[in-house]
């Protein structure tokens, strides 16, 4: 099935293989992403990290396998948003696609401004915005230049990054062995009868699950695969599995390392054990590591998945249509790239202090998102089409509207007050659209 049975023209150049897809998807996901937040599940968990991320690794990918369903019967540019448009209907398409703007276009400014202060920590006399254009300017270099390009990329980082990750491990594993701070490699991460608690547990898992977020934005690239609709859906899996093993591996490890220790400070938790384990360097390698990974991996990711799903309501006309313009030369929604750049620069400077808020802001979006992909795989396989595959195309997506509904349900209320409220403003923004500037809806049925 092409683009152009959908009335598309295939603009994009289409030259990406599964393992493209796969690290790109891990790329966005971040590896080493729970050096960040360690803290803060670690407290929520009493002590079972790795407990959580298994929790959320089985909750997610009920998530993914959504993903995999739309994605092979609309092998198009626009992740949800191209999901709920065909799937159910333009104007559900919309709110989809819209909802998760909240989540595409912040990210890479989250992703920055994480960086730039980390960065501004270790040189002080280098300000913040100096590491946003720096990390901006670089990375639209790049996506504009060429998903290849962009490709080539991510694989010298991914490899930086396990290079960090593999150093983590072996090293703490060596100081768990000599018995470092009086612990040992144990179950304990992952069970812990002693403080074991459902309810704090789950309040934990709404944290993890968070690491997850970004696995959706392979389905971004749909238009420049080659080798068949069915890749997306097996790269978006794949590379929910292998994040999440990551994941547990690491935080076991750390959370070995770390029992019974005082955090100082739930910012830089993971930090403080990598220090216990290898000493300054190690806790100096990791913290940079998290700052680049973030920066330019993470970020790099997320400006080429947004500047597609830009291409793609631009391309549909619910956005203005000069986002869909394609470089003549690189073949790259450019227009939509610079756009993401100018957004992450005034909204990275805007939240430099506001972190918190940002993240809570960005997770609304994504989960909104989500749980209209849900719907959209019922409404799609078993309404229209009649499905008796009723496990895949009903009890999974079920249970995925239960997780993420029940993750949204403890979300910061300011960000739910955020999130409807941007919700509102697409709502009249599409009403005006439609009726005053008569901009007619995409409708298309198998």
């Amino acid at each position: 099935m092409s683009v152009e049975q959908f009335g598309y023209k295939q603009e994009l150049k289409r030259s990406l293989s599964f393992w493209d897809l796969l690290i790109y998807g891990l790329i966005f996901l971040i590896p080493i992403a729970p050096y960040g937040v360690y803290g803060y599940i670690a407290d929520a968990s009493q002590g079972m990290v790795p407990l959580a991320y298994t929790i959320g690794m089985v909750g997610m990918i009920f998530t993914a396998f959504s993903y995999a369903r739309m994605s092979e019967a609309f092998p198009i540019a626009g992740s949800v948003y191209a999901y709920a448009q065909h799937g159910i209907s333009s104007y559900v398409g919309f709110i989809a696609g819209w909802s998760i703007l909240l989540d595409y276009i912040l990210i890479p400014a989250l992703t920055y401004a994480v960086s730039a202060i980390s960065l501004n920590a270790f040189i002080p006399a280098l300000p913040i915005w100096f590491w946003l254009v720096v990390f901006i300017v670089f990375n639209t270099f790049i996506n504009i230049r060429g998903i290849e390009f962009t490709a080539k990329a991510n694989k010298i980082i991914l490899v930086l990054e396990f290079m960090v990750l593999i150093t983590f491990v072996v090293v703490g594993l060596i100081a768990l062995n000599k018995g470092v701070h009086h612990t040992s490699l144990s179950i304990k991460p992952l069970y812990d009868s002693s403080k074991f608690n459902m309810q704090l547990v789950m309040g934990a898992v709404s944290i993890a699950v968070l690491s997850f977020l970004g696995f959706d934005a392979i389905s971004t690239l749909s238009e420049e695969v080659k080798g068949g609709r069915k890749l997306i859906g097996k790269a978006t899996v794949a590379a929910l599995l292998v994040a999440g093993f990551l994941f547990i591996v690491q935080t076991w490890i750390a959370s070995d390392l770390g029992r019974g220790l005082k955090l100082d400070n739930m910012d830089t938790a993971f930090y403080q054990i990598a220090e216990l384990a290898g000493g300054e360097w190690l806790k100096n390698l990791t913290i940079l590591a998290t700052a680049f990974s973030w920066g330019i991996a993470s970020a790099l990711a997320s400006q080429a998945a947004i500047s597609r799903l830009l291409f793609s309501m631009g391309r549909d006309r619910r956005l203005p249509y000069a986002l869909a313009k394609v470089h003549p030369k690189f073949k790259t929604p450019y227009i939509s790239t610079i756009t993401v750049a100018i957004i992450s620069l005034i909204v990275g400077l805007a939240f430099e202090n506001h972190i918190d808020i940002l993240t809570n802001i960005v997770n609304f979006g994504a989960l909104t998102g989500f749980l209209l992909l849900h719907v959209s795989v019922i409404n799609h396989y078993m309404i229209r089409q009649k499905s008796k595959q009723f496990i895949k195309h009903l009890i999974f997506p079920i249970i995925g509207l239960l997780v993420i509904g029940y993750v949204m349900y403890g979300m910061d209320h300011l960000a739910l007050e955020v999130g409807f409220s941007w919700i509102v403003i697409g709502i009249i923004y599409n009403f005006i659209m439609g009726k005053v500037f008569k901009v007619k809806e995409t409708t298309f049925e198998l």
